[in-house]
């Protein structure tokens, strides 16, 4: 199953109402006054699920948006990929700073796997983990801290660091957004672990009687007078 989460920020089919993905104070025909509700992070959701593949990718960008999309097929497995959108009747430009090009290169965290995760003009920043409290954060590259800029790693069986990754997102300024693959993790899927257990238990007790299994001593008559 390969889930395409379209998200513009907005319930734009329907007419312009806040979505759970609608920044806190959006206004909109059901919030005259403001959203009141925090946005979540529909990456960061999937990651805590424990999903196998999850990316980020941006809706303009043909030709990320096609190497995602090709990395998520071929992915055995669930995959999510959340693509941000534009809707240009009611909701347009929620994502300008990551379409302009020159917003986007100091905005737009780009994750590939095996590189230093690095942006910016000539990646004149990078993302480290901080040394207190272990958490993700953006700072600038200098000669004391770079051998420190984390290395994407997509394929760790653990999804911690992705979801740390997830997290450098902010719903309102969109500052400092990852995109790519964040997790790409291989593990056996639930048919295949299935038919190997049908396939088990053939081998061990041979094919079942259909016949014999329907008026074994687990059913019942029911007589009507």
């Amino acid at each position: 199953l390969k889930i395409l989460l379209f998200n513009n920020r907005i319930y734009g089919l329907t007419k312009g109402q806040y979505s759970p993905t609608s920044e806190v104070g959006k206004i909109t025909k059901s919030t005259p006054m403001g959203s009141l509700d925090a946005p979540f992070n529909p990456v960061s959701l999937a990651l805590g699920a424990e999903a196998s593949f999850v990316a980020r990718t941006v809706d303009s960008d043909r030709k990320h948006l096609t190497q995602v999309l090709r990395q998520a097929a071929d992915h055995p497995g669930t995959a999510l990929v959340e693509i941000y959108q534009n809707c240009n009747i009611f909701n347009d430009g929620a994502f300008e700073i990551l379409k302009d090009k020159q917003q986007a290169e100091e905005a737009v965290i780009r994750l590939e796997h095996g590189q230093p995760i690095r942006f910016g003009v000539e990646g004149s920043k990078g993302v480290v983990r901080n040394q207190s409290t272990g958490d993700l954060e953006v700072v600038a590259v200098t000669p004391e801290n770079e051998s420190r800029i984390l290395v994407h790693d997509a394929h760790a069986a653990s999804p911690t660091t992705a979801f740390a990754l997830s997290r450098l997102a902010d719903a309102d300024t969109l500052h400092h957004t990852p995109i790519g693959v964040l997790r790409s993790f291989q593990r056996p899927v639930y048919d295949t672990l299935m038919s190997d257990q049908l396939d088990a238990a053939v081998e061990q007790h041979g094919k079942s009687d259909l016949d014999a299994l329907l008026t074994g001593n687990d059913t019942w008559t029911v007589e009507t007078s």
